[in-house]
């Protein structure tokens, strides 16, 4: 059976409650919750107080801190975040980490629980995020990459690094392509349509459409890396 989190995180925490109720109402398998970017929580205890918050509100529903430093401007360790976190969420299962800092993910995994998620998101880097103990993966590229995805985890799985590294490397090798012509969401989203061929629409603003042959050239290369 299907397992769908809803993320419920807004700038606003009424808001967010709003969504984390709905998100009950509707019978969502769990909610995440990533950090308000524009008021920005200084500290651990202020970030905690503020996921406590919109999980009091849907206290049956499996709770997951999204953890994206890059993006929000929150600086905050998760680690600091994870700190007895249990006993201000019962219902708390696990982080979606897509932050760089290998050291402050093996802190988040080194103090987990045997019942939570610690799931790695930041694509180019999943080998270690697996070896430091990452529990699976959420990845933006994996919307066109699944496949390969999944035999690099398989391959981790059964012990073939030398397989693991060169699925990893292939991945990085199309990101650093990608990124010379301008990486972005937008770009992102037009590769998930070049290779699928499903029409998925433009993005939402302020992401931009990506020119039609950046994503041809990024598509193109694609296929000389993977098939």
């Amino acid at each position: 059976m299907d397992q769908v989190i809803v993320h419920v995180g807004c700038m606003s925490l009424k808001d967010s409650q709003e969504l984390a109720r709905h998100a009950a109402h509707i019978g969502a398998s769990g909610i995440a919750v990533i950090a308000p970017s524009f008021f920005k929580p200084s500290t651990a205890e202020v970030l905690q107080t503020f996921l406590q918050e919109i999980a009091a509100v849907a206290p049956t529903l499996p709770f997951y801190y999204y953890h994206l430093p890059a993006v929000t401007g929150v600086k905050v360790p998760a680690r600091e975040v994870l700190q007895n976190i249990e006993k201000l969420i019962p219902s708390f299962r696990g982080v979606k980490f897509s932050g760089s800092d290998l050291l402050d993910f093996g802190q988040c995994v080194s103090c987990s629980p045997p019942h939570w998620s610690l799931l790695y998101g930041v694509d180019e880097q999943l080998l270690a995020g697996l070896v430091l103990g990452a529990h699976g993966a959420v990845g933006s590229t994996y919307n066109y990459l699944g496949c390969h995805i999944n035999n690099l985890i398989s391959a981790f799985n059964r012990g073939d690094l030398i397989q693991a590294r060169s699925i990893q490397f292939q991945l990085q090798e199309l990101l650093s392509y990608a990124i010379k012509l301008g990486f972005d969401l937008g770009v992102n989203k037009q590769l998930m349509i070049e290779v699928s061929g499903l029409s998925l629409g433009p993005p939402r603003l302020p992401v931009r459409p990506c020119p039609h042959p950046h994503a041809k050239e990024i598509a193109h290369k694609h296929q000389t890396i993977f098939l």
